[in-house]
């Protein structure tokens, strides 16, 4: 067989001559060593036996339990939180541990122990008087004020603590090193004011004050595999990272207030009337919110007055438990309508509790749409990602914009004075409840770190925000609750890919791989849109839905409370659909560079010239394909013939496996080609279309040549 191999040697070279182009790489470096963009990512962590090579925990994989015991009482005065917590630590990792690192979140507004502050730029030399709250001239001091820290000893005894402050973190000195499989029990006294503004706030309103409660209380920090004590500063702009525990939390508020919260409430019968908690059992029963609506457990007209309420003075202690979490929040107010519906995965399932509340002022937008996009939310990541674990969700309106934690979440939006709203607000508080109940999935269950990758929850959150928001319109085209939606589709000019082509054509970006702090411009696009346009396009363009959803839900079963790194994601995902995408992970992920593919030119020869017959086709067509940009993508080809009739062409990413500049695409037909369109969809974010139609017509044409002896003079 050798003897045949050299006599077809030469065709082999003049066929194969991309074989010899492996040096024409979109990145070429120095030529001598592997730049391919296909080439294994090599800052990926080597896998151990707690993180596997296939994305998984490993048969070591750890993770440390920090449970508490919480009771806080709101002064609506003061406008101040008073409480006391309980910590019990357990120590599931293999070290020996001296000393224990806390989140002091609520110094970040703290002038003394804000790292954020400390590093605030200069104020403007001219402020308009509008703009100078926004600006922080006058700066709300709060942070916390710790009475009180003590460590049980060996001997069962509290002792006071050896403890100090690092602004926003707090370490303090075991007076025993806590060994592995040990346990160690701390209590922590605080206070501080609830703040004007930020991820929690307080806003007086008509019938008066609402408190949401956010990072209120001190948190134990992760420690873990990865990074030993995750001891990054809060800035306000990297969120979280936490253990999973279990809560019990006692709440003491003005007896006229509604609270709601993280968990499951425990006492009903001593804060709800027993109309009141016969309105809860009959909302578990109304589960299909097409065709019935919330039931009020709080009315409108029932708000602050003394007959709706268990007693007509004094505080009422709120009581709820919540297992296998990472956080706890809660809202407070005597403004608080309250809503709640059911939902159920199965018929025989246990409901689960869907509980809105919101003012007066919101009526009538939030009655019409906050426990519907909650039920939404349910739906969608539970069949794309998994199923809702908890026992309840709820949504609050008030001074937050849009916040999450577990079981609960924190949204704005009201209609104006007159109760009047638009199809613009209206689709704004169904795009923010879905993507804040959204959360409960990213990070709140499958719980990344948020201090250092805010595209491992926004941008992930962000996509499947998109495939509920659709569902949502789907559902309700055509009803009393969805006038506004054509089609079943949220917005039918909506396209992820396409929308984030502005973003990539900027100069002034950093990589999606970049720690949250650390994004200096266009936080918004890089945490949260051009990640959901990336897995837009990986799902619906290069894996296709199954693949990608295989390969998601196994990301989310395996990972659900615990804690992964992008690493174990990437590598699951290309373990669960069965592809090598270190092209895409690089080019998307780890790079600012954008795609930008040009049709370089279309022509043709005659096919029996070619291979001597037309058993194909009269024609063989070639397009020429060039990468401008640096990003590797698949190739869509639309050819029209000169009848009019089109073809699509779909090319995978690996037509750049040999040279990554340029692609020639050969195919047979009897009919002429008239126009060739690369992405004619626009779904791989290509920044130039300009350079993606070839138009015969609009070729220039040869001018037609004179006969001899017939031109002038």
């Amino acid at each position: 067989m050798i003897h045949r191999f050299w006599r077809i040697l030469p065709i082999v070279l003049l066929l194969g001559m991309s074989v010899a182009n492996a040096q024409y790489w979109l990145q070429p470096g120095d030529g001598k060593t592997n730049n391919s963009q296909f080439r294994p990512i090599p800052d990926w962590p080597t896998p151990n036996e707690y993180r596997t090579s296939s994305g998984s925990p490993g048969p070591k994989y750890w993770q440390q339990k920090v449970d508490y015991k919480i009771d806080v009482t709101l002064d609506t005065t003061a406008h101040k939180l008073i409480g006391k917590e309980r910590i019990t630590y357990k120590n599931n990792s293999p070290d020996v541990l001296r000393f224990i690192w806390v989140q002091m979140d609520q110094n970040l507004s703290s002038i003394q122990n804000s790292r954020n502050g400390k590093a605030a730029k200069s104020l403007p030399s001219s402020i308009p008087p509008a703009a100078r709250r926004f600006l922080n001239v006058d700066p709300f001091d709060g942070g916390y004020n710790v009475t009180r820290v003590q460590v049980m000893n060996a001997q069962g005894k509290l002792v006071n603590a050896d403890y100090w402050l690092n602004d926003t973190i707090m370490k303090i000195n075991l007076p025993t090193p806590l060994q592995s499989g040990g346990t160690v029990v701390f209590d922590i006294d605080w206070n501080h004011i609830v703040p004007d503004n930020g991820r929690g706030a307080k806003e007086k309103i008509a019938d008066g004050w609402l408190y949401l409660n956010a990072q209120w209380f001190p948190r134990v920090s992760v420690y873990d595999d990865m990074n030993g004590w995750q001891t990054d500063q809060y800035l306000g702009r990297g969120e979280f990272h936490l253990e999973f525990g279990d809560y019990e939390v006692s709440i003491t508020v003005p007896w006229n207030h509604i609270v709601g919260a993280t968990g499951v409430l425990q006492n009903p019968a001593e804060v709800l009337t027993a109309e009141q908690q016969r309105r809860v059992a009959k909302a578990l029963t109304v589960t299909d919110l097409k065709n019935a609506d919330p039931v009020f457990i709080v009315g409108p007209n029932e708000v602050n007055k003394a007959a709706f309420r268990p007693k007509s003075s004094g505080m009422l202690t709120w009581k709820f438990k919540a297992q296998n979490v990472r956080d706890f929040s809660w809202a407070s107010s005597k403004t608080f309508v309250w809503d709640a519906a059911g939902y159920k995965y199965r018929p025989t399932d246990k409901a689960i509790q869907l509980n809105s509340y919101y003012p007066r002022a919101a009526m009538p937008l939030w009655d019409k749409a906050s426990t519907r996009a909650t039920w939404e939310t349910l739906y969608t990541y539970g069949r794309m990602s998994l199923e809702y674990p908890y026992p309840q969700a709820s949504n609050v309106n008030g001074p937050v914009g849009g916040m999450e934690y577990p079981m609960i979440a924190f949204c704005g939006g009201r209609p104006n004075k007159e109760g009047k709203f638009n199809e613009a607000q209206e689709r704004a508080l169904i795009s923010v409840t879905i993507h804040e109940v959204g959360h409960n999935w990213f990070p709140m269950i499958i719980s990344s770190d948020e201090r250092k990758w805010t595209w491992q929850d926004e941008g992930i959150n962000s996509f499947y925000q998109y495939y509920s928001e659709n569902d949502y319109a789907a559902r309700y085209t055509g009803t009393k609750y969805g006038e506004q939606f054509k089609e079943g589709k949220y917005d039918t000019n909506r396209n992820l890919a396409k929308g984030i082509v502005p973003y990539m054509r900027q100069k002034d970006q950093v990589p999606i791989m970049i720690h949250s702090d650390l994004i200096h411009t266009g936080f918004g696009p890089n945490g949260y849109t051009k990640p959901a346009a990336g897995l837009w396009i990986l799902r619906e363009q290069v894996l296709g839905p199954k693949a990608f959803d295989e390969g998601f839900k196994e990301y989310s079963q395996k990972w659900a409370f615990k804690h992964p790194s992008p690493y174990d994601f990437f590598r699951t995902m290309e373990d669960g659909s069965g592809e090598d995408l270190a092209w895409f992970w690089r080019g998307w992920m780890y790079s600012t560079y954008a795609n930008d593919q040009a049709i370089a030119e279309v022509k043709s020869q005659k096919a029996a010239d070619l291979v001597g017959d037309e058993k194909r086709g009269k024609n063989y067509w070639r397009v020429t394909i060039e990468n401008k940009g640096g990003m590797l993508m698949p190739v869509v080809l639309e050819v029209t013939y000169d009848d009019g009739s089109k073809e699509r062409m779909k090319l995978p990413v690996d037509i750049w496996r040999y040279n990554e500049l340029k692609f020639e695409k050969g195919f047979f037909s009897d009919k002429n080609v008239s126009k060739v369109v690369l992405d004619p969809d626009e779904v791989l974010s290509d920044v130039d279309t300009k350079n993606n139609t070839w138009d015969a017509s609009k070729l220039e044409q040869p001018k037609p040549q004179e006969a001899p002896g017939t031109s002038g003079n």
